[in-house]
């Protein structure tokens, strides 16, 4: 029987940086020989960190998942941590489910007693500690610590989870969009952005919009895939006019091919065969850019991007090694992203994110001011974003280039995934438009 009380436990994940629980009551067949079940969509992927996705193809459609492995770590009786170094989330695209597996493999310490058993009633603790471990307790259903969590009223929710804060905070959407009233009424703000140790620096480049909004919140860099501001990503994007914000473009990610001959051959070569003059005029230069769209030949790269394992009709994956490709007239690849690479780059785009509007003046120094509707997005999905992507509402918009061809060649890599601002509803759950300066 357990021996620690509900306050205990909250110590312990505090001590360690946690900023929430994610509480779940198992079934008997939540086990490690069944695995234990997370939630029927990938957007639990938005909440644990993940440190790689592999693919396990098996030939058929029922079998086929993804393995996504997970620094994950038990909390022991008297607070120490106990490695489980085999932990992984199994992600089934057919159903889709995620599973967590592997807790107890090589984890000398884990409650096995607890977690090889049928047993209703156990109650499953699981939280993202301050350097990106997921750390987690599991409760005897008799146990002190049970009664008292199954006792909680008014948790929040995600999921198959219920949420328990550790920290009063207020109402996390609240706060924000009040924060972001008040940086909307300050009007002009010089270009700015913090270090990791939150010291105030003068940002220079020409994109520091992004860089000047997380500084007025207080955000620093972080190492790994935490939200930005009390679990809310924060993305802006450059407007003309703040009242029109459907047809702003947005970039959504920024991630390398991980095959074909841009991968095998390198940059310079695919540029150089795929790739076209500078059409401004400037010499001993070339460009690969443009709109690259589902199903459509681009007329200047005369590649054609294909979803090779994805259905539509459905909106699933139907192979785990299914990928996002480009090829040319010959059905070369020229270059493509695993789903499973996408899958990870996709996890940082957080379960909650909020899009703020912004436009920016030069006028001795470079300065941004932020519009007061914003949008709001929660509950996200990657098969969300394939199915945004097979209607032609993301696209590929690189902007790869050689300069000095002749002589010294320097390559720029930029691989870009965007969206238009009014389709942004289509990749969340739940969606909202707030005027914030009428609101807060």
């Amino acid at each position: 029987m357990n021996s620690m009380n509900l306050t205990d436990i909250k110590n312990i994940f505090i001590k360690n940086g946690c900023k929430s629980i994610y509480v779940k009551e198992l079934s008997a067949n939540d086990n490690s020989k069944n695995q234990v079940y997370l939630g029927g969509s990938f957007d639990i992927l938005n909440v644990f960190p993940i440190s790689s996705i592999v693919t396990v193809p098996s030939g058929d459609w029922e079998r086929e998942r993804f393995s996504a492995n997970m620094k994950f770590s038990w909390i022991k009786d008297n607070g120490n941590l106990c490695a489980a170094p085999h932990s992984k989330l199994i992600l089934y695209p057919k159903y889709p489910e995620v599973r967590f597996s592997g807790f107890l493999k090589g984890a000398k310490d884990a409650p096995s007693s607890l977690m090889t058993q049928r047993l209703a009633g156990r109650i499953l603790l699981m939280a993202v500690s301050g350097n990106g471990i997921v750390i987690g307790y599991v409760a005897h259903p008799d146990s002190e610590m049970a009664r008292e969590i199954k006792g909680l009223s008014e948790l929040g929710k995600h999921g198959v989870f219920n949420v328990i804060e550790l920290f009063e905070t207020g109402n996390s959407r609240t706060v924000l969009l009040s924060e972001l009233a008040r940086i909307h009424r300050l009007d002009w703000i010089e270009s700015k952005r913090l270090d990791a140790n939150g010291q105030v620096l003068p940002c220079l480049a020409p994109n520091c919009g992004g860089y000047t909004l997380e500084a007025e919140l207080g955000i620093t860099p972080n190492g790994y895939s935490e939200p930005d501001f009390r679990g809310w990503e924060i993305k802006q994007f450059g407007v003309s006019n703040f009242q029109r914000l459907e047809s702003s473009v947005i970039t959504l990610m920024t991630p390398e091919p991980t095959d074909g001959l841009y991968k095998t051959r390198g940059v310079d070569y695919f540029v150089r065969k795929y790739g076209y003059e500078d059409r401004t005029g400037r010499e001993d230069r070339m460009n690969f850019g443009g709109i690259h769209k589902i199903g459509k030949v681009h007329p200047l790269t005369h590649l054609e991007m294909r979803l090779v394992g994805f259905d539509q009709s459905s909106g699933k994956i139907r192979n785990s090694d299914g990928k996002i490709v480009l090829l040319d007239r010959n059905e070369n690849e020229a270059a493509s992203w695993s789903f499973s690479s996408m899958l990870l780059h996709w996890n940082r785009k957080h379960n909650k994110a909020c899009y703020v509007p912004s436009q920016s003046m030069k006028n001795g120094f470079l300065k941004y001011k932020f519009g007061n509707v914003v949008i709001l997005g929660i509950g996200t999905d990657f098969q969300l974003f394939l199915s945004q992507m097979a209607l032609g509402n993301i696209y590929y918009d690189p902007g790869i280039k050689i300069e000095n061809m002749a002589t010294k060649p320097k390559t720029k890599k930029r691989s870009q995934f965007r969206i238009k601002s009014g389709f942004l509803s289509n990749l969340y759950k739940i969606n909202e438009v707030v005027d914030v300066a009428c609101q807060y």
